[in-house]
């Protein structure tokens, strides 16, 4: 067991998380916690096809997820799927108040974020979602200007205000994005949800700004060098640090994020696997150097897994 300076309730400064016997959760800025591991219902349940057909198998998936011992839900409009959502926390029994929902907006060109919260809250048959994201101009959403950010932000904030939403934040937010919604907000966003793994670490100064503004980090595909891009530096480091801690490379990876105070998002639909996290990840920590050698060796490579029609190649922020 790793001796490291860390904190009990580690918040968007990028303390890491005190080793207990259970994962801890992140303090954002507005006083409300999140989960450091969530469930993320994108990717692997992402609906294709007829999207207006309803899907049992992604029902039952966020079930297992549940039943496994994830309580943070992280959805979305675009994937097609809230009232699957919906329907497995309702399936499954669990109270809701022990539940970390989220969902987010994709910000539709002539209709009002009020419109798509209240389409969003009908598909989940809900009363409130405990964060609700907006998504970036990368989602093809009309966010094309500081103007238009500061306006749908106060759209955001009047959600907030009326309680539906507990925390609002972003999600493929640049500096240059946040900066805008920065100069005007009254509540300042408390998330930003990136794709972040040793081998998309972002510009040098990307992590230090949001806890310079306090805006916390989740990192969505943060096992991309082991599911995405094998044959990197990075394997043998993982390799190594599995053998020496007696977990799987999968366990490290996660470690990493954690352990740079940054909640991690998962869409695997193993049971098996899901329940290893909960069990292994509280067991272990990564030091810091071991921490900081996972992300010397990450940025011996780039590789961006979304998004990649909106950035250049090797464009890294």
């Amino acid at each position: 067991m790793n001796s490291i300076e860390a904190s009990h309730a580690p918040d968007a400064s990028g303390a890491t998380p005190k080793q207990l016997d259970h994962i801890p959760n992140l303090r954002l800025s507005d006083g409300n916690e999140i989960p450091f591991l969530g469930y993320g219902l994108g990717t692997a349940n992402f609906k294709r096809g007829d999207k207006s057909k309803f899907n049992e198998d992604v029902v039952a998936a966020t079930v297992t997820a549940l039943k496994a011992g994830y309580t943070h839900l992280d959805g979305a409009e675009a994937y097609s799927n809230e009232k699957e959502l919906g329907t497995a926390i309702q399936t499954s029994g669990i109270p809701r108040s022990t539940l970390f929902i989220t969902t987010k907006t994709s910000c539709r060109q002539g209709e009002t974020i009020q419109q798509a919260f209240d389409r969003s809250l009908s598909n989940l048959s809900l009363d409130y979602v405990d964060l609700y994201l907006i998504h970036s101009p990368f989602f093809g959403s009309p966010l094309s200007s500081p103007e238009a950010l500061q306006s749908a932000w106060a759209e955001m904030e009047a959600i907030k205000d009326s309680g539906r939403a507990k925390s609002i934040g972003v999600s493929n937010f640049l500096p240059h994005h946040l900066e805008s919604i920065l100069s005007t907000a009254k509540h300042p966003p408390v998330i930003n949800q990136v794709e972040y793994h040793p081998y998309l670490q972002h510009e040098d100064d990307f992590v230090d700004f949001h806890r310079r503004h306090n805006i916390a980090l989740a990192a969505y595909a943060p096992l991309t060098p082991i599911t995405k891009a094998r044959g990197g530096p990075v394997d043998q480091v993982y390799e190594r640090l599995a053998n020496k801690y007696g977990v799987g490379e999968g366990e490290v990876g996660l470690r990493w994020v954690l352990d740079q105070g940054i909640v991690a998002l998962t869409t695997s639909k193993r049971e098996e696997r899901l329940k290893g996290w909960l069990s292994k990840l509280p067991k272990f920590k990564l030091t810091p150097r071991e921490v900081k050698e996972i992300s010397e060796a990450g940025k011996g490579r780039h590789y961006r897994g979304f998004w990649n029609n909106r950035f250049e190649e090797g464009d890294r922020r």
